[in-house]
């Protein structure tokens, strides 16, 4: 209470959080199975639930609340939902997308439907895949952006590879809803690619004119 977690060891960090999860049993030998199991802190954080409560001496609560911390600091770092989100330019695009895939272990697309001002309608999950790829359905990103009565929709998705640079289907999938919403009459202001810290803009790229 009086140095936080200054100068605790990951596990040892991990073994206090598991600590309020599973009272009366000793959790530093299960701390270090999942640190040996994950390598890193971060990524028992950001651990499936599933694969977690699979480890021996993690039950489903603690499973749950490992995985809330991650999502509890990724939704720490959004803006708050009683001030409008406004998105006039890439680089607020891009900082908004960064903070809402961290923790996103597998590729995942979102759709940001924004008005004629940039105000953020809404941000909704297309769809979630493995570590290479993510499919979505066009016609349920064309039904958000009417049911928003969205002037503009922003695509983005991740790449946990580490490496922003879009790939021959981004280029494809690009262009494939850029006709899908422009039939509707609302533009693809952007199809935004987010790895790790960084990001790529397809529109300051020169592929979305």
């Amino acid at each position: 209470m009086e140095s936080g977690l200054e100068g605790f060891a990951d596990h040892e960090a991990l073994e206090l959080l598991l600590f309020y999860a599973i009272p009366r049993r000793d959790t530093n030998p299960i701390a270090h199975a999942l640190i040996n199991r994950y390598e890193s802190l971060s990524n028992v954080l950001n651990a499936p639930v599933e694969e977690l409560a699979s480890v021996e001496g993690i039950g489903e609560n603690a499973a749950v609340l490992i995985r809330l911390v991650s999502q509890l600091n990724q939704k720490a770092g959004l803006p708050s939902g009683k001030k409008p989100v406004v998105i006039r330019s890439t680089v607020e695009a891009g900082n908004y997308l960064v903070r809402r895939f961290a923790g996103e272990r597998g590729e995942t697309a979102f759709e940001l439907c924004l008005d004629r001002k940039g105000k953020l309608l809404s941000c909704k999950r297309l769809g979630q895949g493995g570590d290479l790829s993510v499919n979505f359905d066009i016609r349920q990103l064309v039904a958000n952006a009417l049911l928003f009565s969205a002037s503009s929709v922003i695509l983005a998705h991740n790449h946990p590879s580490g490496e922003a640079a879009p790939s021959h289907s981004d280029y494809a999938a690009t262009e494939r809803v850029r006709a899908a919403l422009r039939a509707v009459d609302i533009e693809l202001a952007d199809h935004i690619i987010v790895a790790d810290s960084d990001y790529v803009s397809m529109r300051d790229s020169g592929c979305i004119r």
